[in-house]
């Protein structure tokens, strides 16, 4: 197959790049904070609606719609042009928002925060794919380490933004606040992003891509229920597992036939595709699957009301914001980012064994610095599995590339979500059983979930200091269980292959 035409004949400026980049960036920035900010909304939402059977589908659905269709806009992107892909990926993110701000019942919701999903998949990696476009590789990593900030910005924005608008406002506003800033970049990207048409005829594999979608449904809804909505061994979730192995061998086998497949296999013979997306998957594991659960920390221990909890994790921002800036720029100037992953994950490895210590009694100085040191190691190796990835493929491959690595990275958020947060609550009934030694096994179990909930309002006190006690030495068991996860994302960085980074945004990528 020929390549595809590139126009490199005008390299932009920093100016022109900076223009784009913060529509990108708010582009990025409204479908992140939209995987967080419901959380501190969902009480006054089911209130609103009366539909608690169906709370945890208001999430579900997004992460389900968004995840799935994450590869499909890198390799439709790569075949009919980035920009076209990227409008109308923000319009169906902003029908969904309207649509969400507008329900009626919980049914609704769930509906269209699908819809919202449908769209959102699509800002993430597709505007990491464009800056792929417009930006030399060497000169890359100043520019993708704003994004790593948007990430970190969102983790803590999101729950803030949940609980203010619903506190002063209405819940509604989470929705409707994507309306004027994702027309603000909708309008930026349309005017300003200009890049060169794909003149080259492809084939959508539509059979593999719906094969994908029902693989990866079936994982997501199997980690999602399972030890929540469904015990870990039940028919339910065993079933859900089947389907995931049956349909991934069905998805292998035709991507084996397909000629032009929807997800390329020839890419996981490539080293550093294979490593990078492993270590993407352990950074949105780490990420998100440990420090999410901070804000639930501060809350039911500590007190605090969800927009202080928010507030109180700024030391983890300000750690991965400074870094992924830091590290962006080191790797400009030097053009070498194995290093970077390598430190990162040892540094988070610290942080993490700092954040272990936690206890009712622990100090706000305390747990900022170790959210700060925690920070820090993420937010050096944040965004450097991108730029390797795409370092090393061909141009008419970008976007697909990077919709699987950003892919690999929403796996490991929900992989790490779901495994952590059954993991906090066994062992949160396991030290309630402890502290409290007359309850029995079934109502240590209940008072877990309403500890976790922050659902403690009605406990008698001394019951609540027991629970805080309990609640404290869970933490320290669950940052203690991700040690091992940042120990496999160092072993990965070690054997992370470094080429040259390229100088031009049409060269050639050097063959591994």
């Amino acid at each position: 197959m020929s390549k595809t035409s590139v126009d490199v004949s005008h390299e932009r400026s920093h100016s022109e790049i900076m223009i784009i980049l913060y529509a990108l960036m708010l582009a990025m920035l409204l479908a992140a904070l939209d995987q967080t900010i419901v959380s501190t909304a969902l009480p006054k939402i089911v209130q609103d609606l009366h539909g608690l059977n169906k709370l945890s589908w208001v999430a579900t659905s997004y992460l389900l719609t968004s995840a799935i269709v994450t590869p499909l806009y890198g390799k439709i992107s790569d075949q009919i042009g980035r920009k076209k892909v990227f409008i109308f990926a923000i319009i169906l993110f902003l029908f969904g928002s309207a649509l969400c701000g507008f329900s009626q019942n919980m049914d609704q919701l769930v509906i269209f925060r699908g819809i919202q999903g449908l769209g959102g998949g699509g800002l993430i990696s597709l505007a990491l794919a464009v800056i792929g476009d417009i930006v030399p590789p060497r000169q890359r990593g100043k520019y993708q380490g704003y994004f790593g900030g948007v990430f970190a910005i969102s983790s803590v924005l999101g729950p803030l933004l949940g609980g203010l608008f619903t506190e002063h406002i209405s819940w509604r506003w989470i929705f409707y606040i994507n309306l004027p800033l994702g027309l603000i970049a909708l309008s930026a990207i349309s005017a300003r992003l200009h890049l060169p048409p794909n003149k080259i005829k492809h084939k959508i594999d539509y059979f593999g891509s719906i094969l994908m979608s029902i693989s990866l449904a079936c994982l997501l809804l199997a980690l999602t229920w399972g030890g929540n909505t469904y015990a870990w061994g039940s028919n339910q979730i065993m079933s859900l597992f089947a389907g995931f192995t049956v349909f991934t061998a069905g998805l292998i086998f035709w991507e084996t036939k397909a000629s032009e497949p929807f997800f390329p296999l020839d890419l996981f013979k490539r080293p550093i595709f294979v490593v990078s997306s492993a270590l993407s998957a352990v950074a949105g594991l780490t990420l998100l699957g440990t420090v999410i659960f901070l804000p639930a920390y501060q809350q039911i221990v500590r007190g605090e009301s969800p927009i202080s909890s928010g507030l109180h994790l700024l030391p983890l921002v300000i750690g991965i914001f400074s870094m992924v800036i830091t590290g962006g720029r080191l790797i400009t100037k030097t053009g070498r980012y194995k290093i970077f992953p390598i430190i990162g994950t040892l540094i988070a490895g610290v942080g993490l064994w700092l954040l272990s210590h936690v206890t009712a009694h622990t100090s706000t100085l305390a747990l900022s610095s170790w959210m700060f040191v925690t920070g820090v190691g993420i937010g050096l190796f944040l965004q450097v599995m991108v730029l390797a990835v795409q370092n090393s493929v061909e141009r008419e491959r970008l976007g697909t590339a990077t919709g699987l690595v950003t892919f690999f990275r929403s796996i490991g958020s929900s992989i790490g979500t779901a495994v952590f947060g059954a993991f906090l609550i066994n062992r949160l009934s396991v030290h309630i059983s402890e502290v409290l030694p007359k309850a029995d096994k079934g109502l240590s179990k209940a008072i877990a979930g309403s500890g976790l909930s922050g659902s403690t309002a009605n406990l008698p006190i001394a019951i609540k200091d027991q629970i805080f006690v309990a609640f404290s030495r869970s933490f320290h068991d669950l940052f203690l269980f991700a040690l091992p996860f940042v120990l496999l994302g160092f072993l990965l960085a070690l054997i992370l292959e470094e080429v040259p980074l390229r100088n031009s945004v049409g060269e050639k990528p050097i063959a591994e």
